[in-house]
């Protein structure tokens, strides 16, 4: 009975990520929408009925029992493997993409890239771990939800040289844009605060990305959030400092920059 419950609550989970309603269900089995949540409630699925509503995700009832399997997860890429993906922009789009869980037919509907070229590129994130790229060019991410780039690592970097910038290209007044800056003066001890509170409103984040991946894409966009804190003066400032004031905040060895 547990294998049972664990095979449906996998169906329902497929259904979801792939933005299929029991309505849908129902029109495709030609059954009421009433008795397709009897089904599930009751947990009573021939193979026929389970392969068909496999086939309209385009899975195979192997693919729904490989997906009970417990599988390794990947909290973060090698240096080699990052300076890999920033190497080359269409592998590091694809990978995005991937990981954000487009399917293959919608980065090709979206970008230039051929259909060959969007495969070899899923074929080389699914050598380096990121993915796993199943038949009809299905795609499932093998990173673990506390998944991040490496700390100055060559995703970072490339982030600062060539992203950061263009990011702040933009007045943040139109729907879906804020920016907020604020200058104070915190004790080390709110400092410390406020470092806790990034962090968790980062995971919270984190948190909605993970539930929207059940969305269609049309209801996703790419969003990017930058929070930083951090002793620091205006550098038009420092013309003005006496040479005598070394001011400094614990840890650091020189005046506030």
């Amino acid at each position: 009975m547990a294998q049972t419950t664990a095979i449906v609550d996998a169906l329902k989970k497929a259904l979801k990520e792939h933005g299929l309603t029991y309505l849908q269900v129902a029109e495709a089995l030609e059954l009421s929408e009433a008795s397709v949540k009897r089904l599930f409630a009751e947990r009573q699925f021939s193979l026929k009925r389970l392969d068909q509503i496999c086939a309209m995700m385009g899975l195979e009832i192997s693919d729904l029992l490989r997906g009970l399997e417990p599988e390794p997860r990947i909290n973060e890429l090698a240096t080699e493997q990052e300076r890999e993906l920033v190497s080359d922009a269409s592998l590091l789009l694809v990978a995005i993409c991937a990981l954000n869980r487009w399917t293959f037919q919608q980065m090709l509907n979206h970008y230039t890239l051929t259909d060959v070229e969007v495969i070899q590129r899923l074929a080389l994130l699914d050598r380096m771990g990121l993915i796993d790229l199943l038949p009809g060019n299905r795609i499932k991410p093998l990173i673990s939800h506390d998944f991040h780039w490496q700390k100055n690592g060559p995703i970072q970097e490339f982030f600062e040289s060539q992203v950061q910038s263009d990011f702040f290209k933009c007045r943040f007044n139109r729907p879906g844009e804020l920016r907020l800056f604020l200058n104070g003066m915190l004790s080390p001890r709110s400092n410390d605060v406020m470092q806790q509170k990034l962090k968790r409103l980062a995971l919270d984040f984190r948190h909605c990305h993970q539930e929207d991946l059940s969305l269609p894409l049309d209801q996703r966009f790419g969003m990017s959030l930058m929070m930083a804190i951090r002793p620091w003066e205006v550098s038009v400032f420092q013309q003005y400092r006496k040479p005598e004031d070394t001011k400094v905040y614990p840890g650091h060895t020189k005046p506030l920059r």
